[in-house]
Parts: C-alpha cells; sequence; structure tokens
C-alpha cells in the first residue's frame, strides 16, 4: 500500500549523502564515495572494506516489465532469505534514497557503530517489525522526515519539487548470511542475488549493477555509489 505522502528527492551525491547519515548517527568511520567503473578488473579502485552498494537507475517500462517477471519467478519458485535480514517496503513518494540508505546500515550494524540518535532509535525500534510496519513507522518518522528534506536540498543540482514526477530509483545491495541481496522497498521481496562473502561482496554486487545497465543499454542514467570504511580514520 502507498500513501500519499512525498518527500523532496535525494541527489546521487556522496558527499551529501554521508553528510545526512552523519547527521542521523552514522559512525565517520564509514562515508559514501562514487564507483567510477564497474569494470571487473578495476573493482579494486573502491576503497575496502565496502558493505553496501547504492544503484541509482531510471525507471523505464524494461525496468517495470522485468520486476513484475522477477517477482512473478520468486512467488513460483520461492528464495532464500536471511530471518535477519533487514527490509522495509517503501510507501512514500520519492523516499527510496532513505529507505536504500537505511537498508545500507541496519543490515551491517555489526562494521558500523550507530550513535545516539535519530537513525539508531528507528532502526533499534522496528528490528522486531514487518516490511510494512517499518514503512508505516517511516512515514510518521518527524525526524528523519526533516533531516532528509534538508539534505536533499544541498545536492549540486536544482531539487525538484514535491509534486515533479521524478522517474529515477534508489536500491540497495548488501551482502547478509552468505547470500547478495538487492533492497527495493518498492519490490513484493527482497531479491536473493545468489551465494556472496564479504570477499566477494563487490564483484557480485557490480554483477548485478552490470545486470541492470544491459536491460537498458539505450539510457546512460545509472550511478552507483559505495558504503565504504573512510580512509581518514
Amino acid at each position: 500500500m502507498t500513501s500519499s505522502m512525498k518527500w523532496l528527492p535525494l541527489e546521487s551525491n556522496p558527499d551529501v549523502i554521508s553528510q545526512y547519515m552523519w547527521s542521523v548517527g552514522m559512525s565517520k568511520k564509514w562515508q559514501f564515495v562514487d564507483v567510477l567503473t564497474l569494470d571487473p578488473e578495476l573493482l579494486c579502485m573502491i576503497p575496502q572494506p565496502t558493505c553496501a552498494l547504492v544503484l541509482l537507475f531510471p525507471c523505464s517500462d524494461k525496468y517495470y516489465r522485468y520486476k513484475e517477471e522477477e517477482e512473478e519467478r520468486i512467488k513460483n519458485e520461492g528464495q532464500i532469505v536471511s530471518k535477519d535480514l533487514y527490509y522495509t517496503k517503501q510507501t512514500i513518494g520519492n523516499a527510496c534514497g532513505t529507505v536504500a540508505l537505511i537498508h545500507c546500515v541496519a543490515n551491517n550494524t555489526r562494521q558500523i557503530s550507530l550513535e545516539e540518535g535519530f537513525l539508531k532509535t528507528f532502526i533499534d525500534s522496528t528490528r522486531s517489525l514487518t516490511p510494512d510496519e517499518r514503512a508505516t513507522k517511516l512515514e510518521c518518522n518527524e525526524a528523519l522526515i526533516q533531516a532528509h528534506d534538508n539534505f536533499a536540498q544541498d545536492g549540486d543540482t536544482e531539487t525538484p519539487s514535491r509534486e515533479e514526477e521524478v522517474n529515477l530509483h534508489f536500491v540497495a545491495l548488501i551482502q547478509k548470511d552468505g547470500h547478495l541481496y538487492e533492497l527495493d522497498g518498492r519490490k513484493k521481496y527482497p531479491i536473493n542475488h545468489g551465494v556472496s562473502s564479504p570477499e566477494t561482496f563487490i564483484k557480485d554486487a557490480a554483477e548485478v549493477c552490470r545486470n541492470y545497465m544491459k536491460r537498458d543499454p539505450d539510457n546512460l542514467r545509472f550511478t552507483v555509489i559505495a558504503l565504504s570504511e573512510s580512509s581518514n580514520n
């Protein structure tokens, strides 16, 4: 179920997103950085360790067709989903950026320490809830709403209005309990992309990103950022 609420769209700007996450309690030992290439031979350029990738992509007809086929396949065949996976639905328009960032951090709290703040409070208080219940809690979390809107206005490009139709969408890729998951709050389920490990995560997640691009080769509006340990700490 989708609410009528809309937030300001968040820009895929790693500096702004890092500042946003630090402001709500993520440790400054971690930061978001641009992924400049998905070439398998150049993935070593991504800082290590990296515990999540965030993909921003255009929502074309090809995306929606594949989304329906993928959800139907999972409905029929089933999939493994870790009981410890943190997944929330997205019911708020333009909130995909914050939803993806919550997915990145909530599934990596063993590595990423959270200070007392809005983000830790939200994750801790919703850990035992269902994906739909988590989405409902986000709808009324005034602290995160305000933080999102503040940083949505700090990008390099002009911020679209709440009413403006934005056809770009964020999803998170994380490794949990030996599997690679794509976490998209607008899909019916988290997507298990197969076996993975901390050592192979970047390679495995980059392949998922490349597959998105292969399905829509005429569109160039894809960007990827990584949640990595800061070299300054």
